[in-house]
C-alpha cells in the first residue's frame, strides 16, 4: 500500500510512527471538562477522561476529538529530556498547523525523581524551550495512584513483559477516533516509513507503508 506524504523534517527521529496517522479532520470545537472519569477497564476512547492542566484547571479531553494525539510522560531532569523535547517540539512545528496534530505532556516523578518541580518550576522549565504544546500537571503513571487516563492507556496498549511505564517518554499514538493504537518507549527506533535523504521537492515523495495489520494507524489515511 501506497501512501503520499509532503514533506517530512530531518529529525523526525523516534517519532516517525506518528506520521502514519497524520490525515486528520480539524475541529475548532471545545468541550467543558466533566468531572466524572472514565473507567480505564470499559472506556474505548480517550474522549471519556478528563486531566488538569498545568494550572490545575480540568480539561475534557473531548476537546481532541478529531485529531491524532501524541500522549507523552516527561521529565526535566532525565538524560532522555533535550533529544525528546526537541523532537517533540519539531513534529508540533510541522504538523500542528498543518495536519492538526496534538501533543499532551504529562509530567511525571516516578523514575529516579527526575520531576521534582511543581507546577511554576516546570513551567519556567518549558518556557525556556519554546514549548507549545499542551502541558498537564503532574501525575503518577504507575500504581494505585496512577491517572485514569495512563490506566486507560496502560490496558490499551500494553508494554513488553509488563503493562507498567517502564522510564520517561513513554509514548501513546492516539487516532482521530480516540482510540490508543501504538505504544513506544523512550529508546524505540521502529521507522514504520522508509525514508529517503530529506530534500526539498516540487512533488512529495511516495512511501512505502507496511500492510495495516502492522500499522493499526493507517486505517485513517486515504492514499
Amino acid at each position: 500500500m501506497l501512501f503520499n506524504f509532503g514533506h517530512i523534517p530531518k529529525t523526525f527521529g523516534l517519532f516517525s510512527t506518528a506520521v502514519v496517522a497524520l490525515r486528520l479532520i480539524s475541529s475548532s470545537s471545545v468541550v467543558m471538562a466533566a468531572e466524572q472519569q472514565g473507567d480505564p477497564k470499559t472506556a474505548q476512547t480517550v474522549y471519556e477522561f478528563t486531566a488538569n492542566n498545568i494550572k490545575g484547571e480540568p480539561v475534557s479531553l473531548e476537546k481532541y476529538r478529531g485529531h491524532v494525539l501524541i500522549i507523552v510522560n516527561v521529565a526535566s531532569k532525565c538524560g532522555y529530556t533535550a533529544g525528546h523535547y526537541k523532537e517533540l517540539n519539531e513534529l508540533y512545528d510541522e504538523f500542528a498547523e498543518s495536519k492538526g496534530l496534538r501533543i499532551l505532556a504529562f509530567p511525571c516523578n516516578q523514575f529516579n525523581n527526575q520531576e521534582p518541580g511543581d507546577a511554576e518550576q516546570i513551567q519556567c522549565f518549558l518556557k525556556d524551550r519554546k514549548v507549545n504544546f499542551d502541558l498537564y500537571e503532574k501525575i503518577d503513571v504507575n500504581g494505585k495512584s496512577a491517572h485514569p487516563l495512563w490506566q486507560f492507556l496502560k490496558n490499551k496498549q500494553g508494554g513488553t513483559l509488563i503493562d507498567a511505564i517502564k522510564w520517561n517518554f513513554t509514548k501513546f499514538i492516539v487516532d482521530k477516533n480516540g482510540v490508543p493504537v501504538e505504544r513506544h518507549g523512550p529508546n524505540t527506533k521502529h521507522p514504520l516509513i522508509s525514508m529517503p535523504k530529506p530534500t526539498r521537492r516540487k512533488t512529495p515523495p511516495t512511501f512505502a507503508i507496511p500492510s495495516s495489520a502492522a500499522l493499526p494507524a493507517a486505517a485513517v489515511l486515504s492514499a
